[in-house]
């Protein structure tokens, strides 16, 4: 049988079937050691094939395997660095809630972020959530952040999840379409969901379980069925966002707006770091591309994963 993965507890799945009929499933063995090494070798949004057994008159499933994602968020685990977290796959688009205070989003945790989505060709909308409760200094990051991310391309909407400021623009965008919602813990995630499916009566505080010292924390999605032809990925709130591995001379491919001048740079394979006639940093030097961009690509290219809500910005 096949289905669709709803929700993961880490040992156990819930997985959806065509005609409607949920399964409680567990992995098999063999399957925790193939594919790539990950915390999760099964993400909610994964299809799947599975065998129905019965023991003590209950019926449960066995899955045997993971059909071909066509996408995923992934990214580094918490503590262990060698292996990755799959956060969800299968997904058509996300909405990242940026919040400017309580808690503060940084723009390097923005990029990481866009990055990841770049590198799978997911669809990344910015949702500056909570527009009710800024001052008018925050009312200007919030435009000044919305100028840097709508020049390089990415829809921005401010909302209040609250209010209910642009909900049903977020709701028509959803409509079709499976959804991942994704930020930091306390950025309105749940409240958003809530105004958009109340029936769904999500609980609002931070969810997050962790297991003892020394081991991963671990982290649960769950997907959801709306009323409006939609499907949503609430995922708990990320503290960072540490990013696989990826080769230096592709990391400035996911920056759209430097995969845009490549081409005019003196070397084919310029890093924008160090190189002469580098079309990158002669518009850097005209304010032609955001610094905190700029800054967010040296700091992945230096490898700077734990610290990037640090201001350190040196050896340029």
């Amino acid at each position: 049988m096949t289905g669709l993965v709803y929700k993961s507890t880490g040992s156990w799945y819930i997985v959806k079937t065509p005609n409607g009929k949920t399964i409680e499933c567990r992995i098999k063995g063999r399957l925790r050691l193939e594919g790539i090494k990950s915390t999760n070798p099964i993400a909610v949004g994964d299809f799947v094939e599975f065998e129905l057994e019965t023991k003590n008159n209950q019926e449960t499933g066995v899955i045997s395997r993971v059909l071909d994602r066509k996408n995923y968020i992934v990214r580094k685990s918490v503590n262990l660095s060698k292996q990755t977290h799959i956060i969800a796959s299968n997904i058509d688009q996300v909405f990242l809630l940026v919040t400017i205070n309580n808690p503060q989003t940084f723009t390097s945790f923005i990029d990481r972020f866009l990055v990841t989505a770049e590198a799978y060709s997911i669809k990344t909308i910015i949702l500056f959530n909570k527009i009710d409760t800024y001052s008018e200094d925050d009312l200007l990051e919030v435009k000044y952040l919305e100028s840097i991310y709508r020049n390089i391309g990415y829809e921005c909407i401010e909302i209040s999840a609250k209010t209910g400021k642009n909900v049903d623009k977020v709701k028509a965008l959803m409509q079709g379409n499976v959804n991942m919602f994704s930020g930091h813990s306390g950025v309105g995630k749940s409240t958003l969901i809530n105004a958009i499916e109340p029936s769904l009566e999500l609980k609002t505080k931070e969810i997050s379980f962790q297991h003892q010292q020394g081991q991963h924390t671990t982290t649960f999605a769950e997907m959801f069925d709306l009323s409006f032809d939609a499907k949503i990925i609430d995922t708990p709130g990320i503290k960072g966002f540490g990013l696989v591995d990826m080769d230096d001379e592709e990391v400035g491919d996911y920056f759209p707006e430097l995969f845009a001048l490549k081409e005019h740079c003196k070397f084919n394979n310029c890093l924008h770091v160090h190189e002469p006639k580098c079309a990158v940093k002669k518009a850097l030097d005209k304010d032609e591309i955001a610094y905190s961009r700029y800054k967010s690509y040296i700091q992945i290219l230096q490898g700077e994963d734990e610290n990037y809500r640090t201001d350190n910005f040196e050896n340029l």
